[in-house]
């Protein structure tokens, strides 16, 4: 009977959870159509949450969170994939309640598995993850709502995170002049590397301001922050702009005003990775491994091994990451 290694999360008394490295048999893991060798993961805020045990992201323990997964088919009942196809799991319900990308194998269904595009190693698939595949699809749904590189300069709010570091990269990338807004000075030279042309201090986002307009200053925006300082970007949408948001790091509450809405026909674009259409995401995948594919992966991403994950889990919990975390199950 094949073993496997795999972070494991265990609630050993009421709200108090502990990690460790253990090791798991294949026939324990759930009933799915394809088993995969799992290669590469990556960290994200809500593994974050798993993994100290928040019953909001994950009702069941002892359980191995990781929303992202890259690997190697192993077996598969389904006719679209075959043993040794490279394929990419990220979203639906991995590393929530079904043992996610943390451990060395998976089980899921067929419909959840994305076969890697010409152009994109799995190493490569998780250095972006769901974090910066979430920040394409913000892209893709500005383009959609005519945002273009002549439309003026794109706003990224918590620009040293997952989704905030690869929006920044994807839009200088892509021609589009960009701000970064953040809270870490020692982030800036970074910043700028990738692309940003100027930074802007979160704290002049983040505050409560009760008017129900501020000066247009921005064609558009990706906010991964809520609560106040996604009413403050939407006040300074310049007319006609879009606003994508795809997180609550601040608050997932929304104070809001129609003026902006109705006095300078500004978007809110909601964005969601995590349950969109399976061909939806292999059309992006496709999309980020030609046109949209970055050179400067590497730069986004520190890699780690087991003996890590725990403490890098920490780091993202608290907010200290800078950039992705790229989990390597095969050293």
């Amino acid at each position: 009977m094949t073993t496997f290694k795999a972070l494991q999360v265990s609630e050993v008394a009421e709200k108090q959870f502990e990690t460790a490295i253990v090791t798991r048999k294949i026939d324990d893991l759930p009933a799915g159509d394809v088993l995969i060798k799992v290669q590469y993961s990556s960290l994200n805020y809500k593994d974050a949450l798993s993994a100290s045990g928040n019953k909001g992201v994950t009702r069941q323990f002892p359980h191995t969170p990781g929303i992202d997964a890259a690997g190697v088919v192993s077996a598969s009942d389904s006719a679209e994939f075959a043993a040794g196809d490279e394929v990419i799991v990220i979203g639906y319900d991995l590393g929530m309640n079904t043992a996610g990308g943390f451990g060395e194998y998976i089980r899921v269904p067929a419909d959840w598995v994305v076969k890697c595009p010409n152009g994109l190693g799995v190493r490569e698939s998780m250095i972006i993850g769901t974090a910066g595949f979430t920040a394409a699809l913000c892209l893709e749904k500005l383009e959609l709502n005519g945002v273009t590189p002549n439309t003026g300069p794109v706003l990224v709010t918590g620009a040293t995170g997952g989704v905030g570091i690869f929006a920044v990269a994807l839009l200088h990338h892509l021609g589009f002049e960009v701000i970064a807004s953040t809270g870490k000075a020692t982030a800036h030279e970074l910043l700028r590397s990738l692309g940003a042309s100027s930074i802007i201090d979160r704290s002049e986002l983040s505050e409560d301001n009760p008017r129900p307009l501020l000066k247009e200053q921005w064609a558009a925006a990706i906010d991964v922050v809520g609560g106040e300082t996604l009413f403050n970007v939407v006040k300074s949408i310049r007319y006609g702009g879009s606003v994508a948001c795809c997180g609550l790091v601040q608050s997932p509450a929304f104070k809001g005003s129609v003026l902006p809405f109705i006095l300078r026909g500004v978007n809110l674009l909601g964005v969601d990775s995590v349950q969109l259409p399976l061909a939806t995401k292999a059309a992006l995948w496709a999309k980020l491994a030609t046109t949209w594919k970055l050179p400067q992966l590497e730069s986004l991403c520190t890699e780690i091994g087991f003996e890590d994950l725990d403490a890098a889990l920490r780091t993202v919990l608290n907010g200290g990451a800078t950039g992705r975390y790229l989990l390597n199950l095969t050293r």
